[in-house]
């Protein structure tokens, strides 16, 4: 059991610079193994979910609808015929699925306002007044000038030119 007193912290112990090396060398190796296989899991999962099916009855049905009688469309109304029935979970599963909320609309925005008054409160603390949002904004306006911005651009130049060549003028009199 894992606990203070025998595990090792990294850069400390026994352990010489090539050992620790090496055991971060397995572990990367490991995890992307571990990714690779996930990953093959995902795309073989999406490849049967769309084969098609035969389910008596139910083919017919969806066929005529504008179905594919896939798994993943037996699937679906497997879920719906149980919500129908009075499965809650089956009908939360639906919901969540096509994106739904049991939240209103005003829920959602009353947890936006909480969050952003958290993170303002949150930057104030740390003393990072620099507002990542504004930057963005400023940003993105700057890659999509607007006519009066581009000329405006110059206009401090324009007028310094002008202002020298006055300078100029007054200094050969």
């Amino acid at each position: 059991m894992a606990n203070d007193e025998n595990l090792i912290p990294y850069g400390k112990g026994n352990r010489s610079e090539s050992e620790e090396r090496e055991m971060r060398s397995r572990g990367g190796k490991r995890s992307g193994e571990t990714r690779r296989r996930k990953a093959a899991l995902r795309d073989t999962m999406n490849r049967l979910l769309t084969m098609q099916v035969e389910v008596e009855g139910l083919s017919d049905i969806l066929r005529s609808d504008g179905g594919e009688s896939t798994y993943e469309e037996v699937i679906a109304m497997a879920m719906i015929q149980k919500a129908s029935l009075g499965d809650v979970k089956a009908y939360q599963a639906i919901m969540k699925t096509v994106g739904q909320t049991e939240r209103s609309e005003a829920d959602l925005e009353e947890q936006k306002i909480r969050t952003d008054r958290a993170k303002r409160a949150r930057d104030q603390e740390i003393g990072d007044t620099d507002n990542q949002d504004e930057n963005i904004r400023d940003f993105l306006k700057a890659m999509r000038p607007t006519q009066e911005d581009l000329d405006n651009l110059f206009a401090d130049e324009v007028e310094e030119e002008e202002d020298a060549e006055g300078t100029e003028e007054a200094s050969e009199v």
